[in-house]
Formats: structure tokens, C-alpha cells, sequence
């Protein structure tokens, strides 16, 4: 599989980043329906290599006499689910900020409730905190570790 897993995870690049105007309401309409764009259009990626794992798999899938050609393909398959069982997860954040979009919370930090930032959804449209929060976040993580 040719395909590189770390790029499927990170957020699409294929969008032309949102130009705020000055005294813009924050997640309003336009800013929604592009969020919405990134989102479905990384989800449709996702589930598109979902496909094309299960047809690799079902075309590569035969049964080798020697057991170093099926323990490598074994390994190959096992390396393939255990990325498509991470972006099954992905594709569950997905739709969970499609639900926070349609709810009028996507933008919003979980935690404080102040802006995430139209620049910092961009990088990770699946964001749920501030950066504050985040950092904070991580330093929790990093002290209990």
C-alpha cells in the first residue's frame, strides 16, 4: 500500500485558507459552510482509503506455503487496520464537530468557551480547545506522566 497514513490523519491541505474581514462575527455563516467543506472533504478521504484497504486486502489476500511470505503479508494487513482502526476514530471526531457545526458550538473551546481561532481549526479542524486550554492540557499530561 503506496498510500502515507500520517498525511490521512493530518487535516486536508487541498482548501484555500479563510480571509477574516475586519469586524467579522466570529463562526458565522461563511465560516461555517468552510469549515463544513474541510471537514466532509477530509471525512470523504478517509472513508475513500477505507475502500481501497478493504480491496488491497481482499486482492492481496492468499494463503503463501512459506511461512515468511504469510507472516509478512499478515504483518502488512495488521499495520493497515491498525491505521484504518485510528482514522475510524478520526472519522468519529469528524462527525462529532459536523454535529457541534450544525449546533452552533464548533469554534468554541470545550473547556473555557472562549474562540478556538479560524487559524488554529485550519491546521486541526477537529480542535476542541484553546490554545490556552490545550497548553495547559499538555502540562496536566506531562506532570501525571
Amino acid at each position: 500500500m503506496a498510500v502515507n497514513d500520517e498525511n490521512l490523519m493530518r487535516s486536508p491541505q487541498e482548501f484555500t485558507p479563510y480571509k477574516q474581514r475586519l469586524g467579522e462575527e466570529y463562526m458565522n455563516e461563511l465560516q461555517s459552510k468552510h469549515f463544513r467543506g474541510i471537514l466532509l472533504s477530509w471525512k470523504q478521504r478517509l472513508m475513500e482509503e477505507v475502500t481501497r484497504t478493504v480491496h488491497h486486502m481482499q486482492d492481496e489476500a492468499a494463503n503463501f506455503p512459506d511461512p515468511s511470505d504469510r507472516a509478512s503479508q499478515e504483518e502488512e494487513f495488521t499495520l493497515a487496520l491498525r491505521a484504518r482502526d485510528r482514522e475510524r476514530k478520526l472519522i468519529g471526531k469528524i462527525n462529532e464537530c459536523l454535529r457541534t457545526l450544525d449546533n452552533g458550538d464548533y469554534g468554541y473551546c470545550e473547556a473555557c468557551g472562549a474562540e478556538i481561532g479560524i487559524k488554529r481549526l485550519e491546521a486541526r479542524p477537529t480542535a476542541t480547545l484553546c490554545i490556552d486550554c490545550k497548553t495547559l492540557d499538555e502540562i496536566k499530561e506531562r506532570q501525571q506522566s
